[in-house]
């Protein structure tokens, strides 16, 4: 193997040097060549459903968590008293988040509080509104322990 010889060193003394020279410009925004094409980056409306549109994706999806995963046949028959309780309760560049808080009528006859959020880009594949949920006293995998907290804002 050859040792580097002096015109080396010198060449790449020259190039540093060079764009040293060029980064020491003002800086300014990457120009259509240089951004990444189909990766703008994240461009939120605050246009997030309401409250009401979550229910049934949360009584489907704890019946399905329930049967599947517990080999429990508890399902959610009804909700009541449904409010938001934040809409985007941090800064504004944030994603958007509706959180909202209802009652849900069990089929083991016993009324327990659900919290849960919509989020803005949040479905599948980042289209739709996507839902995070936690039922109080049936969170068996500690996911948003204790009581739910974790699911409020």
């Amino acid at each position: 193997m050859r040792a580097p010889s002096l015109k080396s060193f010198r060449y790449a003394a020259l190039l540093g040097l060079m764009f040293g020279a060029v980064s020491l410009g003002e800086a300014r925004a990457a120009n259509p060549l240089e951004m990444n094409f189909w990766l703008s980056g994240p461009r939120y409306d605050g246009a997030v459903a309401s409250c009401d549109r979550a229910l049934p994706t949360i009584a489907t999806q704890f019946w399905e968590k329930e049967s599947t995963f517990w080999n429990s046949s508890l399902k959610i028959t009804g909700f009541a008293a449904v409010h938001e309780t934040a809409f985007r309760p941090w800064q504004s560049d944030n994603i958007p988040r509706r959180y909202c808080t209802a009652d849900a009528m069990l089929t083991d006859g016993k009324v327990r509080k659900v919290h849960f959020s919509l989020i803005e880009d949040g479905g599948f594949a980042s289209y739709g509104n996507g839902v995070e949920w936690c039922v109080v006293g049936l969170d068996r995998n500690w996911a948003y322990n204790p009581a739910c907290r974790a699911a409020r804002p």
